[in-house]
């Protein structure tokens, strides 16, 4: 009897344990709650689903977290993203023309790092159209595109190595000619290397004209004949083309989409969008000065710009 009475002592402690268990896990006390506060405030929802706030919820071991629309790879994605332009990474000599287009190697490394502080990260025009086209996740966090204007050979020097420490690839717009390394261009090997790391390689044509003022021959060298070169050369897709000094009208629209590039970038200020004309994406010039709380304030600001519509000038 006495065992009996033992035995049945044993199984309700073992039954107040189990319930004792169950309501810790499933009240709002769990241990997952307390390590990740910020996951009790979002809604609950099942894996795949989306919250009421319009985001992608994944439940991983008890620990909710989240997916955002760019990150998950929708059928096709509507973010609209910055596009920086950049040229030389060095401070501007005495006498400089355009002291503005230097930003000083201390200066932009202190950009990229105020940039992945704040959440962005580097992605080509490549990863952004097919992001637009075909929802290719473009990774976590906030896209943006890093464009070097002319092929300075600080470009290879210094930008190049401060985006590889962080991970991240730029967008190489090159002229062919007009910028030999004598002057501070880029040489073939280290057109190489940046492809090799990752960069993207694109176009400005092959002098750097004016495009506006050219007759159809001069144009077809500079827009058409400048792709397939560095096509043959680089062995690259070169799908986008700049306008050099962002000269452009319907003639040259008209040119650059015959030459079989993907779409082209402006020197028009404000945020790319999916909607717009693929042949005049905007950009935002970085200057020569420009801090990274400044940059991260040029940013948030053209983001509320809405965009405007092609405009060919002549």
């Amino acid at each position: 009897m006495l065992t009996v009475l033992v035995m049945l002592a044993l199984v309700l402690v073992a039954a107040t344990v189990v319930v004792v268990v169950l309501s810790t896990i499933g009240g709002g006390g769990s241990p997952a709650a307390a390590r990740h506060p910020r996951s009790a405030a979002i809604p609950r929802a099942r894996n795949g689903s989306a919250n009421a706030a319009g985001v992608h919820v994944v439940t991983t071991g008890g620990v909710i977290s989240t997916v955002s629309p760019t990150a998950r790879g929708d059928a096709s994605g509507t973010t609209p993203v910055p596009v920086l332009m950049y040229h030389v990474i060095a401070a501007p000599p005495t006498g400089a023309p355009f002291p503005g287009l230097y930003v000083p190697a201390s200066e932009f490394a202190a950009q990229m790092r105020a940039l992945k502080a704040a959440g962005w990260h580097a992605v080509t025009l490549d990863q952004l159209e097919a992001y637009w086209s075909r929802g290719v996740p473009l990774g976590p966090g906030k896209p943006i595109v890093l464009t070097f204007d002319n092929g300075y050979h600080s470009q290879y020097t210094e930008a190049f190595p401060t985006l590889r420490r962080l991970g991240w690839v730029g967008n190489e717009n090159m002229q062919l000619t007009g910028l030999p390394p004598s002057q501070g261009g880029l040489t073939d090997a280290q057109i190489r290397a940046l492809v090799a790391g990752g960069w993207e390689l694109d176009t400005q044509g092959i002098s750097h004209a004016d495009l506006i003022t050219l007759d159809p021959a001069e144009l077809t060298d500079q827009v058409a004949v400048a792709r397939r070169t560095i096509q043959r050369r680089f062995h690259v897709p070169a799908n986008w083309f700049c306008y050099p000094s962002g000269d452009y009208d319907a003639t040259v629209v008209a040119a650059v989409r015959a030459a079989g590039f993907v779409g082209s970038t402006t020197v028009v200020p404000g945020w790319t969008h999916r909607t717009d004309d693929p042949y005049t994406l905007h950009r935002l010039r970085v200057l020569g000065g420009t801090t990274p709380a400044g940059l991260l304030a040029q940013i948030a600001g053209a983001r509320e710009d809405p965009p405007a519509p092609p405009s060919y000038s002549g």
